[in-house]
């Protein structure tokens, strides 16, 4: 049996191989293996933008990201239930993370109300009332179904003062003991997984008080949220050097919301095992191509009678078997082909970027492949960059 179908009646996480910081597991649950460090491209509304899911699962995706705000708000957790479930209504019987929607919440309705029960707003799509609570955000994420559930948080921008942290921080965790309470009254709980999410903006003690209190919840799982919020890479960074090592080691520890490919690799060495970003496909949308060269911006006049492909090497069709002059035409006019095979090429390099990264981690010379990758961004393809 492959590392990739092993599947289990619970929810478990094993550490193959370390390397440094850096880890090799598999997480087990009924609906399959997630195979780490993972990179999970993000379906928020039940769908990996320009992408069909069996594209997405033949790239090497062993999970994806759905989100509770969006999915509450249209179609509605409801209706998504009555159709059998997150998995079979968007044709993705293998695992889902769902982010709990506090972000979303945060970030883009109108008119919202923080209180210690939860938070009122208004939504951004018709205007419409609703009250996010920690029960209820996980009573939703139940109804789609997922494998893998998410507490309520507040996150908020950085920079803030320590106070706002704070503040914050300490209402996330109350607001993780009532989400863990909550999860733990569904029947099959022990085949699923909830995440407590380590909050304390760029405070180092913030971040350590926030992490041993959700450690002492004795979750399945621990996320570090609050970053990639507009603070720079090393401070993202040092708070990762801080967070880790206060986590269990047997447990996975997921970045919400990192990043570029770069972020990775170096989230990696550090000690992360899972990761989602909007990153790749919004700037495949927007005829950006992460290739093993660098960044390519495909409405570059540069590109407009170049015959070569993104990628010759590339197991990707997307990136292999069009030209970039193709594709350049295709953006600067406006069709919707171009951004779907830049967004599929992209999702295709992520994914072997973390397969990459396992192989290294097994082989005992992560450092060397992270080397190895940055040089080869930064000697870029002289030709078109």
């Amino acid at each position: 049996m492959s590392e990739r179908d092993e599947t289990s009646a619970t929810f478990q996480f094993a550490v193959h191989n370390t390397d440094g910081e850096a880890r090799r597991g598999t997480l087990s649950m009924p609906r399959g293996s997630i195979r780490t460090p993972a990179y999970m491209p993000v379906g928020t509304a039940g769908t990996v933008k320009a992408m069909y899911m069996d594209q997405v699962r033949d790239l090497g995706a062993d999970v994806i990201l759905g989100n509770t705000y969006h999915l509450m708000l249209r179609p509605g957790a409801e209706r998504v239930a009555k159709l059998g479930g997150l998995h079979e209504f968007a044709r993705w019987p293998h695992p889902i993370l769902t982010d709990s929607g506090g972000f979303q919440v945060m970030s883009l309705a109108n008119l919202r109300k923080m209180s210690e029960q939860g938070v009122t707003f208004k939504s951004h799509i018709d205007g419409a009332k609703y009250e996010l609570t920690p029960e209820r955000s996980i009573e939703i994420q139940a109804l789609l179904d997922s494998d893998i559930q998410m507490q309520l948080d507040e996150c908020i921008a950085l920079p803030a003062s320590r106070d706002e942290i704070e503040r914050a921080m300490q209402l996330s965790l109350r607001w993780a003991e009532r989400s863990h309470t909550a999860f733990k009254t569904q029947s099959d709980h022990s085949a699923r997984a909830m995440f407590g999410i380590v909050q304390g903006g760029d405070d180092e003690a913030l971040r350590v008080e926030s992490a041993r209190a959700l450690r002492a919840m004795d979750m399945k799982g621990y996320s570090i949220g609050g970053l990639a919020v507009g603070e720079p890479q090393e401070t993202m960074l040092r708070m990762l050097e801080t967070v880790c090592p206060e986590l269990p080691s047997e447990k996975p520890r997921y970045l919400m919301g990192v990043g570029t490919p770069d972020d990775l690799l170096k989230s990696i060495a550090r000690g992360v095992d899972m990761f989602d970003c909007v990153m790749p496909t919004r700037a495949g949308r927007h005829a950006t191509a992460y290739t093993r060269f660098g960044k390519l911006n495909l409405r570059n006049a540069r590109h407009a009678e170049d015959h070569r492909p993104l990628d010759e090497q590339s197991d990707c069709p997307a990136a292999r078997d069009y030209s970039r002059a193709y594709i350049h035409h295709l953006m600067r006019a406006n069709e919707a082909l171009g951004g779907m095979l830049l967004t599929w090429s992209n999702l295709a390099y992520y994914q072997q970027l973390m397969a990459g990264a396992r192989d290294a981690i097994e082989q005992g010379r992560y450092a060397d492949y992270m080397a190895e990758t940055q040089d080869g961004w930064a000697k870029g393809d002289i030709a078109a960059l």
